[in-house]
């Protein structure tokens, strides 16, 4: 049996579409109408990911993935919106989801974006490469517990967050443009709106910064991306 998916949308005609493309696929589709119905198949279940759409009567997608990550669940969450909703889907990525598909979407665009997701989060469990632990001045990151620690302090990150971690930290001091985060750390060319990796980022900064308005590690390059710097 494939991999277990929750989606949670109130158009019949959106689930039907995702379920059957995404059973096609290999995987193990579960339904459900609306977002109290959907909150219940997760207190009963559990999921691989969730699709989740944003706005829904009643309990909408954000309270969904906002009630999740209060929880600490970092079970993957990939958002479906509609157009001219940047400003939810903004507020979506800041709750913790993952990642998000404009509707109208491809199957193929949303078969690529899930399978994606599942493997950022199962290469959490890769095999140490070239080094298990990075740290860079107080910010210490261990591969193989899968944890990071800001001057000795445990840090909640959520598995993209870490994943972004990792890479600033295996390319300290170099620049690194917001495509190349979307392209190695989100899994897959990605050519729309890099407020993807600006949202991440700043979250990443709230946790592991000082002062995350002055930075003192993860710097902006203007026009290009982001640079993890030594301690000055």
């Amino acid at each position: 049996m494939g991999q277990k998916l929750l989606v949670v949308d109130d158009e019949e005609s959106i689930r039907t579409l995702v379920r059957y493309n995404l059973v096609q696929a290999g995987f193990d589709v579960t339904l459900a109408e609306d977002g109290e119905a959907g909150f219940q198949q997760i207190q009963q279940d559990t999921f691989d990911l969730l699709i989740l759409d944003l706005m829904m009567p009643g309990m909408s997608g954000l309270e969904i993935c906002k009630r999740m990550r209060q929880m600490h669940k970092d079970t993957p969450i990939i958002m479906l919106t509609a157009r001219g909703e940047e400003i939810d889907r903004v507020l979506g990525l800041e709750m913790g989801a993952d990642d998000y598909i404009t509707k109208p979407f491809s199957p193929r665009e949303l078969v690529a974006r899930v399978r994606a997701v599942l493997r950022r989060k199962g290469e959490g469990e890769r095999e140490p490469d070239q080094q298990e632990v990075y740290q860079v001045g107080s910010v210490r990151l261990d591969v193989s517990r899968y944890e990071v620690t800001v001057d000795g302090r445990l840090i909640d990150l959520t598995p993209r967050e870490f994943d972004l971690l990792y890479f600033l930290l295996q390319h300290t001091d170099r620049v690194v443009s917001r495509d190349q985060l979307l392209d190695r750390v989100w899994g897959y060319d990605y050519a729309g709106d890099t407020r993807l990796v600006d949202v991440h980022v700043s979250h990443l900064r709230e946790k592991i910064e000082r002062d995350p308005k002055s930075p003192r590690y993860i710097k902006t390059v203007r026009g290009v991306g982001y640079k993890f710097t030594r301690s000055e």
